[in-house]
């Protein structure tokens, strides 16, 4: 989809769909330009109640007499200034109105729409440089939510769904500089898009196709697709060598092959510190010999969307042309009962050197970032986080709404904060207390892979901290944020929040 700005008047631009914000006061100065054009109608729907104003409705009129637009589309956005997270619904909302008609392009006048100042500021402590005009930020929110919208998981069906035929959105802007603004937020919305479908059409694939080998293929395919990109591939019998035992006990139950993956997007100048991603990479969790119950065990094949999203990132990266190294790693397996598989009670050494006592098999997603954590400090890393569909407890502490947080540094926590509460992708912090690292003592190796009684994730958490000790890192336990149970999907978070944090990195 393309997206442009125009210095235009609404009521002479032709489109397939002009889109006209209406609050439930008084018309804008745009939109009494329009109303004064269609002979009053839009004060006469407002008479007879047909278009109240109130947020997140919608009133369609056809062929409207005098304006050039084909269709007319009047958005109600209330009587208030909306907070980010309400503007990111109602751009949402009006991309998928907008998609089911036959409409080729539309307009509108979305730099009219205005957000409110309070609760969506970042944090003071923050040291990226996430600050961008409003009409920015609108810029970047229209091409992502448009783009986002037009996602439809086919690779499955037999027949192909219906979507819309839209294939341009233009901001119609009253100066030079609201238009300079929007279509840079464009150009990085439009990225941001990109990555987050990625990241959905490899969560949504079925763990028969998305296997760790079609994750290493589809690296290989972006480091040729993409010359900023270079694609390191590990087999089982390389990460031996290096002692990544903690990760090969995962595996040990399939038949399918374990690889670490390693993806370097350079951006930056030679000299610049990488930030590094580590995604959990497990194509299908059955739990192992500690086997999952099987109610939505479907669902497992969701426990790779950490690496998925380092995917979208990188895909996001190359379409932004952001200036700065990230090092992407995903450590992939699949997690399966068999005879050869590990036990509760084995011990196994990782890359550190450090041991761990299994007492859960189910609790594999951190036996195979530790020995990820100990790999990225090869790339002698500026900053290092790990993205993981970790814990149910996350998802039972913070539901399908915010994404977990741990730091070791609080000015980097407070960083992915801030730039969550911008791109509308949020992230709570959560406690990386001594008292939830104590309870990972083990009787018989340095760590058991899971602390009991209580504070799943952030014991997790602690575990993972064991091995990070060395640079600057946080945890993102997306569990509860990766996809949705209801209708069923990938969501594509995180990549709005780390996409946000790198533009401020390379700002």
């Amino acid at each position: 989809m393309e997206f442009a700005a125009r210095l235009a008047d609404a009521a002479t631009f032709k489109t397939d769909c002009l889109i006209v914000p209406i609050s439930g006061k008084t018309l804008s100065p745009e939109a009494k330009a329009i109303d004064v054009a269609t002979g009053g109608m839009l004060s006469h729907l407002r008479t007879t109640g047909d278009m109240t104003g109130t947020n997140n409705t919608f009133c369609w009129l056809h062929k409207p007499a005098g304006i050039a637009a084909k269709r007319l589309l009047l958005m109600g956005v209330g009587d208030k200034p909306l907070n980010r997270q309400a503007l990111i619904t109602q751009l949402s909302a009006v991309a998928k109105e907008v998609l089911k008609t036959p409409a080729r392009n539309a307009a509108g006048l979305f730099t009219e729409l205005t957000l409110s100042n309070p609760d969506d500021k970042q944090s003071k402590n923050t040291t990226a440089k996430n600050t961008r005009s409003d009409d920015a930020w609108i810029g970047t929110q229209l091409a992502q939510q448009f783009g986002e919208a037009q996602y439809k998981f086919e690779a499955g069906k037999t027949t192909v769904c219906h979507r819309g035929k839209l294939g341009k959105v233009t901001t119609l802007c009253n100066n030079a500089k609201t238009l300079k603004a929007v279509r840079t937020g464009n150009a990085l919305g439009a990225a941001i898009a990109t990555g987050s479908n990625v990241t959905r059409l490899l969560g949504d694939l079925p763990a028969n196709v998305c296997t760790p080998g079609h994750l290493a293929k589809q690296a290989r395919a972006l480091a040729r697709k993409h010359p900023k990109i270079t694609t390191k591939v590990l087999s089982e019998k390389q990460m031996a060598e290096l002692r990544m035992h903690s990760l090969l006990s995962v595996t040990a139950g399939t038949e399918l092959p374990a690889y670490l993956i390693t993806m370097e997007y350079k951006g930056g100048k030679a000299d610049q510190k990488p930030v590094v991603l580590v995604g959990k990479g497990v194509t299908f969790d059955s739990g192992g010999i500690s086997l999952k119950p099987g109610g939505k065990m479907d669902e497992m094949k969701y426990d790779m969307c950490g690496a998925a999203s380092v995917f979208g990132v990188m895909e996001a990266l190359v379409a932004a042309q952001l200036p700065i190294n990230v090092v992407g790693i995903v450590p992939t397996v699949e997690n399966m009962p068999s005879g050869t598989a590990t036990r509760p009670g084995d011990v196994v050494k990782s890359m550190s050197g450090q041991t761990i006592e299994i007492l859960n098999t189910d609790a594999e997603g951190r036996l195979i970032l530790c020995d990820a954590l100990t790999y990225a400090a090869r790339f002698k890393p500026d900053t290092v986080i790990d993205i993981a569909t970790l814990t149910g407890a996350c998802v039972v502490a913070l539901g399908s709404h915010a994404t977990g947080l741990f730091s070791n540094d609080q000015v980097l926590a407070d960083d992915l904060l801030s730039a969550g509460i911008i791109a509308g992708d949020r992230a709570w912090q959560l406690p990386l207390w001594e008292e939830y690292d104590k309870q990972l003592k083990s009787d018989f190796a340095d760590m058991a892979n899971i602390g009991g009684g209580g504070g799943g994730s952030a014991t997790a958490a602690a575990f993972l901290g064991r091995f990070t000790k060395d640079y600057t890192w946080a945890h993102l336990d997306i569990a509860g944020t990766a996809w949705s149970s209801g209708p069923k999907g990938a969501t594509g978070r995180p990549v709005p929040l780390l996409m946000e944090y790198l533009r401020g990195k390379a700002s």
